[in-house]
């Protein structure tokens, strides 16, 4: 684990958030690769339904390629939470291209995880990416009923481990940022060993 973890506090919301209002955290972990001015930042709340994501990123050349369910977006330009109640060994990871299309895997690590599929996931997480001049966006939510599927007393209380990154593999210019420090030699996001903290208000 990272001696000095980052911590974040989640805000309480009534209903949709005005994102302006939100803390930003900053994906400020440059990795693996020489830093190319690529930028990347989150915002996160809750209200009693939902736990609401915002990820941005300052970008040129974006690439977005797949639009396939269960399609390896890490390729694309990307942006990506993953995330577990603290105390517990399996966390949810959410992976986003600039098309919204979305990879999620669930398990203890790279080497032990299930990918999963949802039909519905456009709809059942409100998923809504957004293309500017300085580059590009996702926004959604995770239903409090889903996150019980997999923790079954889970509440937006207490605190989670997570991380948020950003990466494009076969992108012109290949980039790996986080916003908790990862302590591995080579490119390796699945390590809830180096996950921060995240506490809900």
């Amino acid at each position: 684990m990272s001696e000095t973890p980052n911590c974040y506090r989640i805000a309480a919301v009534s209903g949709e958030p005005d994102w302006e209002s939100i803390p930003r955290l900053s994906l400020s972990m440059i990795l693996w690769k020489p830093d190319c001015g690529i930028r990347a930042s989150g915002r996160l709340c809750h209200d009693a339904a939902y736990l609401y994501v915002c990820l941005r990123a300052q970008e040129k050349n974006i690439r977005a390629v797949h639009d396939a369910p269960l399609s390896p977006v890490h390729e694309d330009s990307c942006l990506e939470f993953f995330f577990m109640p603290e105390g517990e060994t399996r966390y949810l990871n959410f992976e986003f291209n600039p098309k919204g299309c979305l990879h999620l895997g669930f398990g203890t690590g790279r080497s032990d995880r299930v990918t999963l599929y949802r039909e519905d996931a456009g709809t059942l997480f409100g998923i809504r990416p957004s293309l500017s001049a300085e580059g590009w966006e996702v926004r959604w939510r995770v239903p409090l009923a889903f996150l019980r599927l997999f923790w079954p007393d889970f509440a937006f209380a207490g605190a989670l481990r997570a991380n948020v990154y950003k990466c494009g593999d076969r992108t012109v210019r290949e980039h790996y940022l986080a916003w908790n420090p990862v302590v591995s030699a080579s490119p390796d996001f699945h390590r809830p060993e180096d996950f921060g903290r995240m506490i809900f208000e």
